[in-house]
């Protein structure tokens, strides 16, 4: 069997600017039903959106380092997890947080913030960690990946779209709530179809290599969710608030990373099959976790609750 760093995931180009399109669209539809009050409701609420973001940005990335370590694990699949942990929250942290009983409100106003934050912290923390890692450090140089040019693209694929939802959310507010109704939906579904379709394309290859994946991933998710609900309840926030920030650090946007992969890493093998199974896994962890935590202990406080005890 080839070695996994030396494999390449076949992706078209047509199918690369597609994956764009959906992403695009994703953060699009979260800036659509994202409002200015969200910002200012983060503002009033420092210390929480701190610890957040200190989790995301610092403490996932750095438990990910480790875990790559302890598990030996080759350098593609490496950096695979560690452009995982250095992903913002898609809006799929939003539904879960609701559908667990959580504080809703804390988890939009922790989504925007790190996806906008995620433009210039995501480059840095990849070059930083990947840079630091003694076999993905190797393929990084290979591959000359530098903190500004992907600090361009993301910019580009969050950025642009972010503003413009940003824009007619404020300005139109009824158009940006049924673009947000129309547009979410359509897009994680867009994003599913060209994650089946790429491992139908290269299913010979998803059947040799998977297995390398799946404790790595299984262990990686783990570990984020429960950071998010373990700072949470090291700070002691309110049980909703727990809630949120458990799947605000533990679900990740994936399709960001698989769409860096084919754009910067050439489909790097390791890469591929981590965030495309990461994407899968992610979302069938962290709906078992919200459906579980809803039926053992019921619904949470209110946000207006859990903004008075805070």
């Amino acid at each position: 069997m080839t070695d996994v760093d030396n494999i390449r995931i076949v992706f078209e180009e047509s199918s690369l600017t597609t994956l764009k399109i959906v992403i695009g669209a994703i953060l699009f539809g979260i800036a659509l039903d994202t409002k200015l009050d969200d910002f200012k409701a983060a503002a009033r609420r420092p210390g929480v959106i701190a610890i957040g973001v200190l989790a995301q940005f610092l403490l996932l990335p750095a438990i990910t380092f480790v875990l790559t370590l302890v598990l030996d694990l080759r350098g593609s699949v490496a950096l695979g997890l560690i452009l995982v942990a250095c992903c913002p929250p898609g809006n799929v942290s939003n539904i879960l947080t609701h559908r667990a009983g959580g504080d809703v409100a804390l988890s939009v106003s922790m989504t925007a913030v790190s996806n906008l934050l995620a433009i210039v912290l995501m480059p840095l923390n990849m070059a930083f960690w990947g840079g630091l890692h003694p076999t993905g450090k190797k393929l990084l140089e290979e591959i000359d990946l530098g903190a500004l040019d992907m600090l361009v693209e993301v910019g580009l694929v969050i950025g642009v779209p972010f503003a413009a939802g940003l824009t007619i959310a404020r300005f139109w507010p009824r158009v940006a709530a049924v673009g947000h109704r129309i547009i979410g939906p359509l897009s994680y579904v867009g994003l599913a179809a060209i994650i089946v379709a790429g491992v139908a394309n290269n299913w010979e290859i998803f059947v040799d290599y998977i297995g390398i994946v799946l404790l790595a991933v299984f262990l990686h998710d783990a570990l984020a969710l429960l950071l998010g609900y373990g700072i949470g309840r090291a700070t002691k926030l309110p049980d909703a608030s727990v809630r949120a920030m458990t799947f605000e650090v533990g679900i990740r946007n994936a399709g960001l990373g698989l769409l860096l992969v084919f754009t910067y890493f050439d489909g790097l093998g390791g890469m591929a099959l981590v965030a495309a199974w990461w994407g899968i896994w992610d979302i069938i962890a962290g709906l078992t976790v919200a459906v579980a935590w809803r039926r053992v202990r019921g619904v949470a406080p209110s946000p207006a609750d859990s903004v008075a005890a805070a």
